[in-house]
């Protein structure tokens, strides 16, 4: 008698499909409509393709996302209809200039539609490769100028490359780093980055101040603003940072982070060495530390990190002392410890005696808990092996004191005197500071004598 074959069972393949064995040859396919499966459209296969794309107009965006996710001869249709004029006339709006409307009503409306369009690209492109999928969102948005590298005339007054950072954000969010790695090396390829960050980190600094601003806005605005989680915006920050020496990472840092003119957006190069600055000059360069330091990124130590900032505090030139102790302030606790003690295990108790003083200014300026300056010189106290080194700091910040107080004494009675009369403010802060800084340390003294 014949053995019957028992058909009651699901085939499991004895090959597994990995996405790169996916075919490349997908979005060629969606392009001929007559050779597209029909049986996956549901009660779409009976409507003309034309009648289909006159549907798809009347959906919104999020909409046509959704339908995208049906079957996969729907989403072909979708793509193809993303290919047609009429379709990426009305899905890539490029009223990027014309925004009037107030409280930045408009602004909200047209970074939600390139989200959302993001979302759809995402869901249509799926079974792509990642290569072939970038290829093809490159082939359908290099039909808006904005987006490009080099592409408006008016980047300032621009939300392109806003939008396009909010898109490529929807776009790659859940991608693994090796994923999101090939999508930087694409952009670097199609906007030739890397040529381009080695002609500025090779030049003097402001000689080439357009392609400063470009790249600025380029990596703020593209890479780096539009994630939610830290270690997202560590991960790109990371990939702009490490092909390059430390002393390049810090010039970098600085043009995308650092201070720039209200009136054209261009990076001032003179603010740290000229004069004191004031928080929001800093605020962004110290999250960027702060982004490199807390997110646990592999490829960054703590003594990279503060390899960098030590690097940083000499672009162009050497900052006023001022600066560099408000940015560490800002930088938090962590890393501004981490700094001074690395200054005390090198040997360099004078620097730190002086970078005490200005901790204790900027804290009377901004008025600051002052107990906190003197906090950090208990803690970096600590780090001496010995009370001979202990005592020595103790009587180098003594005298740090008396000889920053002297410079600026001299500088006011020397008469270099500007409308703010800044000299004599700053000599007035530090006498303030050095009195309550002290008054602490006796606080501190009596407390430890009492118990």
């Amino acid at each position: 008698m014949a053995s019957r074959i028992n058909t009651n069972f699901t085939l499991i393949p004895n090959q597994k499909y990995r996405r790169s064995n996916r075919r490349s040859n997908y979005i060629s396919n969606t392009l001929d409509s007559g050779s597209q499966p029909l049986s996956t459209l549901g009660n779409f296969k009976a409507l003309p393709l034309e009648i289909f794309q006159i549907i798809l107009k009347c959906l919104s965006v999020k909409d046509i996302s959704m339908l995208s996710m049906v079957s996969k001869a729907v989403s072909q249709h979708i793509i193809n209809y993303i290919s047609t004029s009429s379709g990426s006339k009305r899905l890539l709006l490029q009223n990027f200039h014309n925004l009037v409307l107030p409280d930045k009503k408009q602004d909200s409306a047209i970074f939600e539609h390139y989200r959302s369009l993001g979302l759809l690209f995402k869901r249509c492109t799926l079974l792509l490769p990642t290569k072939e999928r970038l290829k093809y969102i490159h082939k359908i948005l290099a039909e808006v100028s904005c987006f490009k590298f080099s592409g408006c005339a008016a980047p300032m007054q621009c939300l392109g490359l806003s939008c396009y950072g909010m898109f490529l954000q929807t776009l790659t969010a859940g991608w693994d780093e090796l994923e999101c790695g090939r999508v930087f090396n694409f952009l670097c390829e199609l906007t030739n980055f890397s040529h381009r960050i080695q002609t500025i980190v090779f030049s003097k600094p402001g000689n080439a101040r357009k392609l400063e601003l470009r790249i600025r806005l380029f990596c703020r605005n593209v890479l780096l603003d539009h994630w939610t989680h830290r270690h997202d915006s560590a991960f790109w920050l990371t990939r702009i940072l490490k092909p390059w020496p430390i002393v390049y990472q810090a010039k970098l840092l600085y043009i995308i982070f650092g201070p720039i003119s209200p009136q054209d957006g261009q990076v001032v190069w003179q603010k740290m060495i000229e004069e004191p600055t004031d928080d929001s000059s800093l605020k962004c360069l110290a999250n960027a530390i702060k982004l490199l330091y807390n997110t646990g990124i592999k490829e960054w130590t703590a003594d990279d990190v503060i390899r960098l900032i030590d690097e940083l505090s000499v672009v162009p030139r050497e900052w006023l002392l001022e600066n560099n102790a408000r940015l560490l302030i800002l930088s938090g606790n962590n890393i501004c410890f981490t700094f001074m003690a690395s200054k005390a295990v090198n040997g360099r108790s004078t620097e730190l005696a002086r970078l005490i003083v200005f901790l204790a200014l900027v804290c009377e300026k901004e008025l600051y808990c002052m107990d906190w300056a003197v906090q950090m010189m208990q803690k970096v106290c600590k780090v001496f092996n010995s009370s001979v080194e202990k005592t020595n700091f103790l009587q180098d910040v003594a005298n740090a004191f008396a000889c920053v107080t002297m410079e600026m004494l001299h500088s006011v009675m020397s008469g270099d005197r500007d409308e703010e009369d800044r000299n004599f403010l700053n000599l007035f802060h530090l006498v303030h500071a050095q009195a309550n800084f002290h008054k602490e340390v006796l606080y501190l003294t009596v407390n430890s004598l009492s118990t």
